[in-house]
This record gives structure tokens, C-alpha cells and sequence, in this order.
């Protein structure tokens, strides 16, 4: 209960800015479903569709760090709302592109829009919250991304079982609602872009020593984390011959703990160093991960997954707040792309490496692989440089232009 109530001396741009991320991912459906889309609607052959999913990821790569410069450049918040407007239009726009050319160019425009607004949103949470509140901010800012998440792509199953033209019309008026609520919310809060002068006086993200320890030490938790989209499903249902429901529900048992648990617990570890935070979260994901190579069935999987995610709830709040407690005012929202930008890599790395093990290798290598890169992690993280004693060294650096 202690926890929850911690939630009360949030700033209220915190609120507003996880209620945009809420209406913004309630209305994420027109991804999950762009194959089926692709393969349905135009008759697409499904290597093809395939391949336009792989072009979105390919600018999810370069957007991150690129909406990050501009939030330090023009303000994370108005960043924010002008991605959020953009992919909305462009969504609304999407299904009138039929060629190749056209929906390869429409696809583009729409990951650069739509991925742009994740590091400016994160950046805006991480200027709006106290240090000593930021665990708990970024938790229920995770909390709002679950909660949507966990409707949008169901609701557009059912959408799309009508017409694959409702997933582009809600997905598009969600994300103008989501521009609204910033506008509104933060009309007279607006977070103000620093100067020039601010900016040449900080490190460059690339030159702090502090971050990139950081994002190779967690690039295998992020290949880890990603076998819940490749590895995982294909294990349930091929290996433990379980139903592809038991594969979703995997997700509703993550979902119900994050929601329910993720901000007390982040509440109850807000004061952990920083160090402590990231290598007991990679910790669990291992043992999480690594405990489906001991699962024989349904329950035993749910309670792997009970344990990863822990993990997660512990790990990704606590990333996210040493990435903010290490960046300079004038630089976070290139820090906070840079750290998204790790995980798109995961995602692209994740998935293809997780299969390959478990169709070269078999699910006991794969499993124990997750486990092993996950322990190495825990050691690499629990040597990151608190923000306190590597202030010096990193202000006796020389500055880098933009």
C-alpha cells in the first residue's frame, strides 16, 4: 500500500505524460497486424509482407537516437506531440498506398513518426520527475504502456476480423487523442529546450564511458528479453505441445504482475543503488528464462514466466533511471535514444538468434544460453559506475559537437 501511495508526490506532468503513453498504445494495432495486412488486403506474398516489417525495424534503429537530438534541440515534449501527429495522419493515410514503392515509402515515414515518440516521451518523464521519484515515475509509465498494450493489439483482432481499414482509422485517431492529451495536459507546464550554450558544455552520449558500459552490458538482457516474440511460442507449442493459447496466456500473467505489482515494488526500491537494481533484474531474467528448459508443462512455463518477470519489472524501470541519472540536462534525450536504440538491436538480433539455437541446438541449449548470457550480464551491471563517482571523470572530458 506504501508504494502505491508514493505515487501521490508524482509531478503532475508525470500523470499526464504516462496517460498519453496509456491513449497512445490502447490504439496500437496497426502493427501487430501490417503482415496480415500486407498478405489480406493486398495480396501480398508473406516473404514480402515480412520484409516491410524488417524495413520498420531497420528505421526503429536510427529513430531513437534521432527523436533524442531533437528533444534536446526543440523541448522532449513538443517532440512528443508532433511524432504523435505525424503517425496519426500518416496512419489515417496508410491504406490509400498500394504499390510496393508507395507502402515501402509510407512505412518509413510512419517508423520514423511513431518510433520518434517513445525516447521523447521517456525524456520528458525523466525532466518531470525528482531523481529520488524516477523509479516509481518510469514504472507507471510502464504500467500505462502495458495497460494499453494489453487491449490494443486484442481489441484489433476483432477489428480486423471486419475490415483491416478500422486498425488504420483507430490506430491513427488514438494518436492524435494521445497528441491531445499532451497539449492539453502540458499547455502551461511546457518542458523548455536547452540552449546552445547548455549544450556545448555537456559530454557527448558516445563519449560517456558510463553509457556504453551500460548498453553492452544489457544488450543480452534486451537478446534475452525478445525470445518472448520467437523463441518462447515456438518452444510452448512444438516441444511442450501446448495450444497456441497457452502461448497468450504467457503474456496475460506478465501483463496482471506488472500492473498490479511493478509500481510498489519500484516504490520499495527506489533508494537501491543503481548497480544493485540492474543485476538482480538480470538475474531474474535468467533464472526466468533459463527455468523454461525445466518446464514439462502449462504451469511450470507460467511460473518461469512469473519469474522473468520480476525481472523485467525490477530491470526496465531501473535502466531507464540510470540512463536519466547519468545523462546531463542538456543531453538526455540523446542518452535516452541511445538507450532505446540498444533494445531495437536486441529486438533485431533477438528473435533470429533465439530460433536459430532452437532449431540447430534444441530448446535445453537455448534455455541455458539465456541463462548463462543473463548471469554474465549481472556481473558486467554490477559494475556500473554510480552517477555520484563518475561525475568527475566525466566532466574532465572534453565536450564533442553535435
Amino acid at each position: 500500500m506504501k508504494g502505491w501511495l508514493e505515487l501521490k508526490k508524482l509531478p503532475r506532468r508525470v500523470w499526464v505524460l504516462s496517460a498519453a503513453a496509456l491513449v497512445n498504445r490502447f490504439g496500437t494495432m496497426a502493427l501487430p497486424f501490417l503482415t496480415l495486412y500486407l498478405t489480406s488486403a493486398l495480396g501480398w506474398t508473406a516473404p514480402r509482407a515480412a520484409a516491410m516489417l524488417a524495413l520498420y525495424g531497420g528505421v526503429a534503429l536510427v529513430a531513437g537516437p534521432w527523436a533524442g537530438r531533437l528533444s534536446d534541440r526543440f523541448g522532449a515534449a513538443r517532440i512528443a506531440r508532433f511524432s504523435l501527429v505525424g503517425a496519426g495522419l500518416l496512419a489515417l493515410v496508410f491504406p490509400l498506398a498500394r504499390s510496393a514503392a508507395s507502402v515501402a515509402a509510407m512505412t518509413v515515414l510512419w517508423a520514423v513518426f511513431s518510433e520518434a515518440f517513445r525516447p521523447a516521451n521517456m525524456t520528458a518523464v525523466t525532466e518531470s520527475a525528482p531523481p529520488e521519484l524516477r523509479k516509481p515515475a518510469f514504472a507507471l509509465h510502464r504500467a500505462a504502456v502495458n495497460l494499453g498494450m494489453s487491449v490494443g493489439p486484442a481489441l484489433g483482432g476483432f477489428l480486423a476480423a471486419k475490415s483491416y481499414l478500422w486498425l488504420w482509422i483507430i490506430d491513427g485517431l488514438t494518436s492524435l487523442a494521445s497528441a491531445v492529451v499532451l497539449w492539453r495536459g502540458l499547455e502551461d507546464l511546457e518542458l523548455v529546450a536547452p540552449t546552445e550554450r547548455e549544450r556545448g558544455a555537456s559530454v557527448s552520449a558516445l563519449r560517456d564511458p558510463r553509457l556504453l558500459w551500460f548498453l553492452v552490458a544489457s544488450l543480452p538482457i534486451s537478446i534475452v528479453f525478445f525470445q518472448l516474440d520467437s523463441g518462447l511460442p515456438l518452444f510452448l507449442v512444438r516441444n511442450l505441445r501446448l495450444s497456441p493459447a497457452a502461448y497468450g496466456l504467457t503474456f496475460t500473467v506478465n501483463t496482471l504482475l506488472i500492473v498490479a505489482i511493478e509500481i510498489p515494488l519500484n516504490a520499495a526500491t527506489a533508494l537501491w543503488p543503481h548497480a544493485r537494481t540492474l543485476a538482480t533484474g538480470a538475474v531474474l531474467f535468467g533464472l526466468g528464462f533459463g527455468a523454461y528448459g525445466l518446464s514439462s508443462g502449462l504451469a511450470t512455463a507460467l511460473l518461469a514466466t512469473a519469474v522473468w518477470t520480476f525481472g523485467e519489472m525490477i530491470f526496465m524501470p531501473g535502466g531507464s533511471a540510470y540512463v536519466a541519472a547519468i545523462s546531463p540536462d542538456a543531453r538526455r534525450g540523446e542518452y535516452m535514444g541511445l538507450y532505446i536504440m540498444s533494445f531495437s538491436l536486441g529486438f533485431t538480433i533477438g528473435p533470429w538468434l533465439g530460433t536459430l539455437a532452437l532449431e540447430r541446438l534444441g530448446p535445453g541449449a537455448l534455455w541455458s544460453g539465456c541463462l548463462a548470457v543473463s548471469l554474465f550480464s549481472a556481473r558486467c551491471l554490477s559494475k556500473v559506475r554510480e552517477p555520484q563517482a563518475a561525475a568527475a571523470a566525466c566532466e574532465n572530458a572534453s565536450p564533442a559537437p553535435l
